[in-house]
């Protein structure tokens, strides 16, 4: 009779992997070898299944979002997968159902009532799978083009260079993509520090399952009139998507994304040409001060910006840098990096932009931005002349990119360029596929050397108003690290 060798937990391990895309349950030894002294391989595997939550577009009656949703990757034909974003509300219809990598779809929606998403993918649609809402508001007070990229759930957020100023309307958009609600903290950060809350209004705050909320900051903070801070939203329980609506009274309006993980050196990539002004909000939430030398990488390299060369911000409060148009002309990134190498406190950071001037001001924000890593990608970007433009940079070593541009989703191939980024510069291109019709998706990957870090900004001027809105690319995460068992699983005979 033939029996089976018993399955050790490291090769359950892995099958499970395998089959779920997700990290291993167990690791191995910390010298890196399995329990019989071997050393263990690790393989890369492609992530199973995606999740992503996407906040209510706008309040405003006369608001027009796209939603548009897209995963690079296999060719039709390599596998089964299957996706769909819909409304954050139990038995809501989907919106957005791909049903091949390659081909970005999208939707449109009208009015105040567009509703938040999630959503999940699984086989091949979910590795890398993205989404992106875009809306556009001709007048009022939140008019302008407020883009932001649909994100996976979390339990930790920043958001530097919120306000609770008179002519600002800061939203916090909560959405819980599971049964179970969640209960969120949010702290509010000012230049003095903690902001002292509302009684009770700021904490437990609960997100029932399947539904989305929203919170105005300056209610949590009253008569705290903060021209600039720093928000930090957690869960006590569960899981939230959580991005911040921006409403400035006679600037416009637009999406303030999470911030990157406090790092010690950050790079704020894509700030226009055209930038009128510049303002740039670091916060440190750990015990010990920073101290950051402030570089812009422009198309022939960094430069440091005069008056501003080095930035102290102290710990657990807001501090805020007036650059101006430091860009003068040519598009850049803000590389922050400590004055001391040796002495590295994490920060979190953002700028505010404005583009335009007197009653045509349009603004919007850049926050820290991750390295785009193997690959990232951005949807919603637009065929017509002059409105999509890809901004990459390096901030320590040259690297070679490669950028591909989908099929639209009204048609059209495909487009590809490789771009070498020198060390410490921003090179941007316009890239869009051959014959395109309706939005596509820009794809960058890392093809050799230093870390890359990349923004788009889309621009859809509106009766001489330069109206746009600015996506950082991310690393997608569509591998994960599955640990090879160590042991021959032969199939044993007695």
């Amino acid at each position: 009779m033939k029996q089976r060798a018993p399955l050790t937990l490291a090769a359950v391990t892995t099958a499970l992997a395998a089959v779920t895309g997700l990290a291993a349950l167990t690791a191995p030894a910390a010298d890196g070898k399995a329990a019989d002294g071997r050393t263990a391989a690790a393989a890369r595997m492609p992530v199973e299944r995606s999740l992503l939550v996407c906040p209510g577009p706008s309040s405003s009656d006369i608001a027009e979002t796209t939603y548009t949703s897209f995963t690079p990757g296999a060719p039709a034909g390599e596998g089964k997968g299957s996706a769909r974003l819909l409304g954050a509300t139990k038995d809501a219809k989907p919106v957005l159902e791909p049903k091949e990598p390659g081909k970005p779809v999208g939707a449109a929606a009208s009015g105040a009532d567009a509703p938040a998403l999630t959503g999940s993918a699984d086989g091949v649609l979910a590795p890398g799978w993205t989404a992106q809402l875009t809306t556009k508001v001709s007048v009022g007070r939140t008019r302008g083009v407020l883009g932001v990229g649909c994100t996976a759930p979390g339990t930790d957020f920043w958001f530097p260079a919120v306000s609770t100023a008179k002519g600002r309307e800061d939203y916090v958009h909560l959405t819980n993509p599971d049964e179970a609600a969640a209960i969120v903290d949010i702290k509010i950060f000012g230049p003095d520090g903690p902001a002292k809350p509302d009684a009770g209004t700021s904490e437990s705050i609960r997100v029932d399952g399947k539904s989305t909320k929203t919170v105005l900051l300056s209610t949590l903070v009253p008569g705290a009139q903060l021209a600039d801070a720093t928000a930090h939203v957690t869960t006590r329980a569960g899981r939230v998507g959580a991005s911040v609506q921006v409403g400035e009274e006679g600037v416009g309006a637009d999406w303030l994304p999470a911030a990157a993980d406090p790092a010690g050196s950050l790079v704020l990539p894509g700030i226009p040409a055209d930038a009128a002004s510049v303002r740039l909000v670091v916060f440190v939430p750990g015990e010990e001060d920073a101290d950051l030398k402030v570089r812009l990488a422009a198309p022939g390299g960094s430069i440091t910006p005069a008056g501003n060369e080095q930035l102290h911000a102290k710990a657990g409060m807001t501090t805020v840098v007036d650059l101006k148009d430091l860009t003068r002309g040519e598009p850049g990134s803000l590389l922050l990096s400590p004055s001391d190498p040796k002495k590295s406190a994490p920060a979190v950071a953002a700028v505010r932009v404005v583009r335009g001037s007197g009653a045509k001001q349009e603004l919007g924000f850049i926050p820290a931005t991750g390295p785009v890593g193997t690959r990232a990608t951005v949807a919603d970007n637009r065929p017509e002349e002059n409105t999509t433009l890809l901004a990459l940079t390096a901030p320590g070593a040259d690297a070679k990119v490669k950028v591909t541009a989908s099929p639209g989703t009204g048609g059209g191939e495909a487009a590809s360029q490789e771009v070498t980024v020198k060390a410490g510069s921003t090179q941007t291109l316009s890239l869009a596929p051959a014959g395109g019709k309706g939005s596509y998706a820009l794809t960058v990957e890392t093809l050799s050397g230093g870390p890359v870090h990349a923004a788009r900004t889309l621009s859809l001027p509106h009766e001489g108003i330069t109206m746009f809105t600015v996506q950082g690319l991310s690393d997608d995460h569509s591998t994960v690290s599955v640990p090879k068992a160590a042991q021959d699983l032969s199939v044993l005979t007695r």
